[in-house]
């Protein structure tokens, strides 16, 4: 499975927002967007430069292949699959997005951040609809259930993981039941529940060209 060994704070100082990919870090102080909110290199902070359509379409795409941790060819892929598809095909990408296995992971608020939500998943410690499910990019449908292993909830990862899941900020379109460490998909991501900081249509229009 290909990553992005870029470093993790870089890339948010980079994309000049909060991109949530180090976990329980990103909101504290030590956040490096608190710290040092400007783009990384080794003169520090420069005045803002100009950008074409290009450029702002180019950093739309890359802003939200960081977000949700994938390369280029996996990115590129989802989006011509929601392309094909009827209906709205900005809004059919993100949904796409939202209901991979490793997003719901890290909505759930199983992982504080996506690659730590792969790596749950990676290692065999979710399961969906009973069966162990070890494939971060598999998509979830309506009615799937999601849990955690039996196994592995005797693990010391999982020790407050109840509590932990508590405090999530769970979408509309799943369902909890701490109580049995089960969730399940109700219904595809609504509009609200998608992503308002990704422009979605810059990102169609840069696979346009």
């Amino acid at each position: 499975m290909g990553k992005n060994l870029d470093n993790k704070c870089k890339q948010c100082r980079r994309s000049g927002e909060k991109l949530f990919l180090k976990g329980e870090r990103c909101y504290s102080a030590k956040c490096a967007i608190v710290k040092r909110n400007f783009p990384p290199g080794f003169h520090g902070p420069k005045g803002k430069r100009r950008s074409s359509d290009y450029g702002l379409q180019l950093a739309e795409k890359q802003k939200a292949k960081k977000y949700y941790g994938l390369l280029e060819k996996q990115f590129r892929l989802i989006f011509e699959k929601a392309q094909k598809k009827s209906g709205d095909a900005g809004q059919n990408f993100l949904k796409a997005l939202e209901m991979r296995l490793d997003n719901v992971v890290h909505r759930l608020g199983l992982a504080t951040s996506k690659s730590t939500a792969r790596q749950l998943v990676a290692h065999g410690h979710i399961t969906v609809n009973k069966r162990k499910a070890g494939i971060p990019s598999m998509t979830l449908k309506i009615g799937d259930v999601i849990s955690i292993k039996k196994e592995s909830q005797k693990k010391p990862y999982f020790k407050n993981i109840k509590d932990k899941a508590a405090k999530a900020e769970l979408p509309g379109w799943l369902n909890w039941d701490l109580s049995e460490l089960q969730a399940k998909v109700l219904h595809e991501p609504k509009d609200k529940d998608l992503n308002a900081n990704i422009n979605v249509q810059m990102i169609i229009e840069h696979y346009s060209k």
